[in-house]
């Protein structure tokens, strides 16, 4: 049962595999605006989910932050695009100070190798 850790620094890694399971760091995306954020932030859970052997269909729970929960319709209609339909994770959406004002939603992914 070992644990492989995958972009590791000396405060944290990207990627957590433990068996089957995969465990990503908290993601953050680019842009000025929620919707453009949310977009990058899905594009690099979609880099790190192939680089761990895996895909969005796998996701088994995802945890989303919003600096303001009022951006929260933006950030859904590109959730709502990008998720796999037929594989819906379970997911918590909450409004929370983030790191930075510049971080406007940032998101936590537990997946499967499926």
């Amino acid at each position: 049962m070992a644990i492989e850790r995958k972009e590791p620094d000396n405060r944290m890694s990207q990627i957590v595999i433990h068996n089957d399971m995969i465990y990503l760091a908290g993601q953050i995306g680019e842009g000025p605006d929620v919707k453009s954020q949310t977009v990058s932030m899905l594009a690099e859970v979609d880099r790190l989910l192939a680089e761990a052997g895996s895909s969005k269909s796998n996701i088994l729970q995802a945890q989303i932050w919003l600096s303001d929960i009022s951006t929260v319709a933006e950030m859904n209609e590109v959730w709502d695009a990008w998720i796999d339909p037929k594989n819906p994770p379970a997911r918590a959406c909450v409004e929370s100070k983030l790191v930075t004002p510049d971080f406007l939603v940032e998101v936590m992914v537990t997946a499967t190798k499926g």
